[in-house]
């Protein structure tokens, strides 16, 4: 069973890791979901705004700052997430406690090298 992803950073610039990220989840089966703060799509899929109602998420993978998450902390546990993956720079030490005391699991890794190595 593919692990349902919601990418919090998503990009429609093709720079950038989020729109990597999301291109390969999606490439490699994985039901993905871009949440943004820009309109636009990847790969054919619509970037998401806001803090949409969701279900069966397993994974959040992180590409945003520590400064701009903390309005993403209620949603996330909302969301029961098994796991988060903070990719660089996006390590947040208030975050993981609350992740923590809610049992999901925390990766402190990159998810493009993730997919890439075949860990994710």
């Amino acid at each position: 069973m593919q692990k349902k992803t919601l990418v919090i950073g998503a990009s429609p610039m093709q720079s950038r890791y989020s729109n990597r990220a999301v291109k390969i989840l999606n490439r490699r089966g994985f039901d993905v979901i871009p949440l943004g703060i820009r309109n636009g799509k990847i790969d054919g899929i619509e970037i998401v705004i806001g803090f949409p109602e969701l279900t069966e998420i397993h994974t959040v993978t992180m590409y945003i700052g520590h400064q701009k998450q903390i309005e993403y902390y209620d949603y996330i546990l909302s969301l029961k997430p098994k796991r988060l993956i903070f990719n660089p720079g996006s390590e947040n030490d208030e975050l993981e406690e609350l992740l923590n005391r809610n049992s999901v699991e925390i990766v402190h890794h990159c998810t493009l090298v993730m997919l890439l190595n075949g860990d994710y």
